[in-house]
C-alpha cells in the first residue's frame, strides 16, 4: 500500500517548475510552469482574500514563465503593476535564479464592494504593466511598458509581447479550484531560429506559427493545474505530431532577499545623522519586508554610532 508521504513526494515531482522547450521545425520556443507549494508559502507572508491571492498567483506563473527565459543566473525580471484609481494600486513579482517573490497591496474596503472579483478593469483601474530583465553579466536592463488592458493578467502580457517585442506569443494561466495550484504556458514564435531576422518582421500570419498558436490555444487550464500530470505529459497531448525538444527543468522556490546583513548595508549608505533621524520610539531603525511580512529592527549600536 503506497504511503501519504509517498503520494505526497509523487505529487511534488509536478509542481513548483518551470520546463522550456523548442519546437525547431516551426520555429517556435516555451515555458511551462506549475505552481504548488511554493504559492502557498508566498501567500501565507499575508493574509491576502481570495481574489486578492488569485490575481497574485496568476502574476507568480507569469514571473516565473517570463523569468526562466533569462539566460544568465544573475540575471532578474520584475513584473509590476501600477495604478491611478483602482482597488489593487500595486503589484510587484520578481525572478532571480529559480527564486520568485510576490507582494499586493490594495484597499480592502473597496475590495468587498466589488460585485465581479474577476473583472481586471474594477481591480486594477486605469493602470500599466511594466515588464523589466535585467541582465547583470551583461550589464542590460530592458524594460517594456504597455496598458493594463484585457480580460487578465496573462492576457495583458501576450499584449505586451505583440505590441512592445513584435514577438507572436500564446500566454494561458490556470488556478485549479482550491487555489493551491496554479500553472502557465508561454509559447512564441521565432523567425528563422532563435538567432534569426529582425522582430519586426515577423509576420502575425505566419503559417508556421498560426499552426503553434491553434494547437496551443487547445490546452486546458486542468491540464495546467493536474499535479497528477508531469509537464512533459502535457506538452505530448498538445504537440504529439511535432517534432519538441524538451530542455532542463528549473526548479522553483520562495526566495525574498532580505536579511539583516543586506538591509544593514543599504541604511549604512545614510549619513550618522540621518540614521539618527530614522530611530523610531523603541531605539531601532525598523525595515519592513513587504515581500515577506518582517520587521528587521537595527540599533545604531550595529553601525558604530
Amino acid at each position: 500500500m503506497t504511503s501519504p508521504q509517498s503520494i505526497k513526494a509523487a505529487l511534488t515531482d509536478h509542481l513548483d517548475e518551470a520546463l522550456g522547450f523548442t519546437i525547431p521545425h516551426r520555429n517556435a520556443r516555451g515555458r511551462i510552469v506549475r505552481l504548488g507549494p511554493l504559492l502557498d508559502h508566498i501567500l501565507s507572508a499575508h493574509d491576502y482574500p481570495a481574489p486578492i491571492a488569485r490575481i497574485l498567483s496568476e502574476a507568480l506563473v507569469l514571473t516565473a514563465l517570463l523569468g526562466s527565459l533569462l539566460k544568465e543566473d544573475e540575471g532578474q525580471m520584475t513584473i509590476q503593476a501600477q495604478t491611478e484609481s483602482g482597488i489593487v494600486d500595486l503589484l510587484v513579482c520578481d525572478y532571480k535564479a529559480g527564486e520568485l517573490r510576490g507582494y499586493v497591496r490594495f484597499d480592502p474596503s473597496r475590495l468587498a464592494q466589488l460585485p465581479s472579483h474577476r473583472d481586471l478593469a474594477a481591480l486594477f483601474g486605469k493602470g500599466y504593466l511594466a515588464i523589466t530583465f535585467d541582465q547583470a553579466a551583461a550589464e542590460e536592463r530592458y524594460q517594456g511598458i504597455v496598458p493594463l488592458e484585457g480580460a487578465s493578467l496573462a492576457e495583458a502580457v501576450q499584449n505586451y509581447f505583440t505590441q512592445s517585442e513584435q514577438l507572436p506569443s500564446v500566454v494561458r494561466v490556470a488556478i485549479d479550484d482550491t487555489g493551491h495550484v496554479a500553472g502557465g504556458i508561454l509559447v512564441q514564435h521565432l523567425p528563422e531560429g532563435e538567432e534569426g531576422r529582425d522582430r519586426l518582421h515577423t509576420r502575425l500570419d505566419d503559417p508556421e506559427w498560426d499552426h503553434v498558436r491553434i494547437l496551443s490555444e487547445t490546452i486546458k487550464g486542468t491540464e495546467l493545474t493536474d499535479p497528477h500530470l508531469p509537464l512533459e505529459d502535457a506538452l505530448w497531448r498538445l504537440f504529439h505530431e511535432e517534432e519538441v525538444r524538451v530542455l532542463g527543468a528549473v526548479e522553483l522556490a520562495k526566495g525574498c532577499r532580505c536579511n539583516f546583513d543586506y538591509i544593514k548595508g543599504v541604511i549604512s549608505r545614510f549619513g550618522a545623522e540621518e540614521r539618527a533621524e530614522m530611530v523610531d520610539e523603541d531605539g531601532f531603525i525598523s525595515v519592513d519586508c513587504e515581500f515577506c511580512s518582517r520587521v528587521f529592527p537595527i540599533s545604531l549600536s550595529d553601525f558604530g554610532d
